[in-house]
């Protein structure tokens, strides 16, 4: 197979893997890779998981590449507060939970963090387009109690400060009713007092 007719097949892909290699060739020899990477065709992101040298690099391809390296997972903490403009500073890694393990990858495109949770919690995540493609990214409501469950230290008015946490827009895109279900399916009385902390910091900030 040469690289241009690798290049057709995989046109839909803006992140693939051998793996999906595999399925267009199941004969690849994956030396081809490597060849392919010195010639300036292919950027390789991490252990078998490669992107085409033209395609441009933005904070939503870094979510697409997120979600496909790590399954399953979806964009949600620091980097989903930033999203919805929660936050003042920028995000230094592109953040997800996962129900795997947690672990951070680090590219020469940047730096992903997938943290931990239960299997049962993962919930609350909506699919955003782009180009034809998607992504995984939580709600307001889940980032937030995904936030609070994954750091249990942060449950005062200082810790609660302490984010710099833009009150007035999580009032103005979060349903409150969504954030109470989305609570109660945690069954975790510690996490509704820090939650509601939460809430009376909020309408009083």
């Amino acid at each position: 197979m040469q690289f241009f007719d690798l290049k057709a097949e995989l046109k839909d892909f803006l992140v693939f893997s051998i793996q999906d290699v595999e399925k267009v060739e199941p004969s690849f020899h994956k030396q081809r890779l490597s060849e392919w990477q010195r010639r300036g065709y292919l950027r390789k992101i991490r252990q078998g998981f490669y992107v085409f040298s033209d395609l441009e690099i933005n904070e939503q391809v870094l979510f697409l590449i997120a979600n496909a390296m790590e399954q399953p997972s979806y964009i949600s903490l620091e980097m989903a507060f930033s999203l919805y403009n929660l936050i003042p500073e920028g995000v230094y890694g592109v953040t997800s939970v996962t129900s795997r393990k947690t672990k951070r990858i680090k590219t020469n495109i940047g730096n992903f963090i997938y943290k931990h949770i239960k299997p049962e919690f993962m919930f609350g995540y909506e699919l955003r387009d782009y180009n034809n493609h998607h992504y995984v990214v939580a709600e307001i409501e889940k980032a937030v109690l995904d936030y609070l469950y994954l750091n249990p230290h942060i449950k005062g008015e200082k810790d609660f400060e302490g984010l710099r946490f833009n009150g007035s827009e999580f009032k103005a895109r979060a349903d409150l009713n969504r954030f109470k279900k989305y609570l109660d399916a945690f069954h975790s009385t510690a996490l509704s007092k820090r939650a509601h902390a939460f809430i009376t910091y909020i309408d009083h900030a």
